[in-house]
């Protein structure tokens, strides 16, 4: 196991020790899986990204083009919607740059 020297500002210093209190872990457990959790989302980004340049926008839509044309169950809309707004255009973009770099 490393030891690593991190400067917090004095807020943020304390904001995470009373999130520790209120999880019962210390600032070391909670500063360790909240780095552990970021990097695991950038991990999952990437690994995403490089999947979707190996994809065929072709293969895809003509594989869509087999589901029937129903409407979605509407409580399925709205959470689906919800879960992912705020990832929505920046992982779109990246993902759109990368068909764009295989279609090329």
């Amino acid at each position: 196991m490393s030891t690593l020297s991190l400067r917090l500002p004095d807020s943020l210093h304390e904001t995470a020790r009373t999130l520790a209190r209120n999880e019962h872990v210390s600032v070391n457990q909670l500063i360790s899986t909240a780095v552990a959790e970021k990097i695991s989302a950038l991990m999952t980004e990437s690994y995403l990204i490089k999947r979707a340049a190996k994809g065929s926008r072709k293969e895809f839509e003509d594989i869509m083009s087999r589901v029937p044309d129903v409407p979605a169950d509407p409580h399925d809309v709205r959470e689906a919607e919800q879960s992912v707004a705020p990832y929505r255009r920046s992982s779109q973009r990246r993902v759109n740059a990368a068909f764009a770099k295989k279609e090329n």
